[in-house]
């Protein structure tokens, strides 16, 4: 039989280890009011249980298909760990997956993060969170719930990565792409920057330049380099959902890692493909900047980042989607039409990054 020597020193504990459970409890009851102004018809319980609930009867769905998607924010996370600006990068990641969820046709219902650090810094995750909250509240999807991961050894001090999941649903028969036929048109939806991708060059570039975070941007007159580049990616549901929800959509294409060439393709049928103009879009400074310091050739430029085109819309009635726009107090680009080809993407002409 084995004795308890009661007197014997305690062993090593969980926070000498280093995880602070204390902490991950001080950042859910931080975060409560935050992912409580996200709910929605169709939200069932808070945060806390073991898994979350919802109710599409509820949020107004008759015959719904499920989709999902996942995404994170890739190397942007670093220039808000090195600049210490946390508010945004939440906003990119929920934009990165409900974008994605509207060119399906589906409202984004729900969201779902996951922080992982090596020790929690609950201020930083909070503000971090904040953000995540905020895109949720604009794109009318719930905060539901999520997971915070403190694993020493694995990361860096003071860094941590993110991963969204969000799903949404749609009527079975509004489901996209549909229907589309050469002669729709594609109608571009500008970027608010560089969104949340390629970022592993822009790092690249910034080095280069020599400048630091706090240096004034060259291409954006009264901000830091800093915050210029941490610009959040574009929340396109509300725009795309009210296109759609008039008839006015046969299928969308989020522009995201790959460019225009990378994501245009993935929407068309066998036997169509994309006839694009390179003069009929604005190419925004940054990344003229960007091509000009890195000495990045245009076809780099295009296949790695968005280049001032967040989102393509493929219609049958541009003048009804161009006013539409118009009244939302919004600007679309006609950049091209769709054709009959047997290669999915091509572009005339060359954009010009010259500052």
């Amino acid at each position: 039989m084995t004795s308890i020597d009661s007197s014997a020193p305690s062993g090593t504990s969980y926070r000498e280890a280093g995880v602070d459970i204390e902490a991950g409890d001080a950042l859910v009851e931080a975060i409560k009011p935050a992912a409580r102004s996200t709910n929605r018809p169709g939200t069932m319980g808070g945060l806390g249980g073991f898994g979350a609930l919802f109710d599409l009867k509820a949020a107004g769905f008759n015959d719904p298909v499920l989709v999902s998607c996942t995404d994170g924010v890739g190397t942007k996370l670093m220039l808000a760990i090195e600049s210490g600006q946390h508010d945004t990068v939440g906003i990119d990641l929920v934009a990165m997956c409900v974008n994605d969820l509207v060119v399906q046709g589906a409202q984004p219902l729900f969201f779902l993060d996951y922080l992982a650090t090596g020790k929690l810094a609950v201020a930083d995750a909070a503000r971090v969170v904040s953000g995540i909250a905020q895109a949720c509240r604009e794109s009318g999807c719930a905060l539901v719930g999520g997971e915070t991961a403190e694993m020493p050894g694995m990361y860096a001090p003071g860094h941590y990565d993110l991963a969204g999941f969000s799903v949404g649903a749609a009527e079975r028969d509004a489901l996209l792409p549909r229907g589309i036929k050469a002669g729709d048109a594609l109608i571009a939806l500008p970027s608010s920057g560089v969104h949340s991708n390629g970022y592993s060059l822009v790092r690249s570039v910034v080095r280069m330049s020599g400048l630091g975070w706090n240096d004034d941007a060259p291409f954006a007159r009264g901000e830091t380099l800093g915050s210029a580049l941490l610009r959040p990616t574009a929340l396109y549901v509300n725009t795309v959902m009210a296109l759609h929800a008039r008839g006015l959509l046969h299928g969308c294409a989020h522009i995201t890692g790959g460019g225009l060439p990378g994501n245009l393709p993935r929407v068309f049928p066998e036997g169509l493909g994309a006839r694009i103009e390179a003069s009929t879009w604005p190419i925004p400074p940054v990344f003229q900047w960007l091509a000009q310091v890195g000495d990045i050739a245009p076809d780099e430029m295009l296949r790695v980042f968005n280049c001032g085109v967040g989102m393509v819309l493929i219609t049958p009635d541009p003048d009804a989607v161009l006013a539409e726009l118009h009244a939302r107090g919004e600007v679309g680009y006609m950049i091209g039409s769709v054709i009959e080809s047997d290669t999915a993407y091509a572009l005339h002409g060359t954009p010009d990054f010259a500052a």
